[in-house]
């Protein structure tokens, strides 16, 4: 890997949403700022180190425009929601395995009530008439 921090690699940035891709970008520049400032007071021990948090800088910076130009994209949700996915299909599956035991289960009287109920909106149709 290129001069940088390990922690900023690209494939790192790409796996980070936005709010966090900003969020290293506030730090980053705000090393920047500390090692400017270290320099400029000779208190600088590694000048490497500035080099490699500029390119940290430009990861990043490429990364955010990459998504605004729709050429890279955020990362899809998190893992999470496959979980909350695979739950609400089993719920549903299990919903339908009910479903099916009580329409097996009642059926002869769920057709007594479908014709009961057929009845009675035909004698209210014939008192309106």
């Amino acid at each position: 890997m290129a001069v940088g921090t390990k922690d900023l690699a690209p494939e790192q940035l790409r796996g980070l949403d936005d709010t966090k891709l900003a969020d290293e970008l506030k730090k980053a520049k705000e090393e920047l700022f500390n090692l400017r400032f270290q320099s400029a007071t000779g208190q600088l021990d590694n000048h490497g180190r500035l080099r490699a948090v500029k390119k940290d800088i430009a990861r990043i910076y490429t990364e955010m425009r990459e998504r605004e130009l729709g050429i890279g994209s955020a990362p899809a949700a998190p893992q999470a929601p496959a979980k909350d996915e695979k739950k609400a299909e089993k719920k549903t599956a299990a919903k339908a395995d009910k479903a099916d035991k009580v329409e097996k289960a009642d059926k002869p009287e769920k057709a007594d009530k479908a014709e009961k109920k057929a009845k009675k909106a035909d004698k209210a149709q014939e008192a309106d008439a």
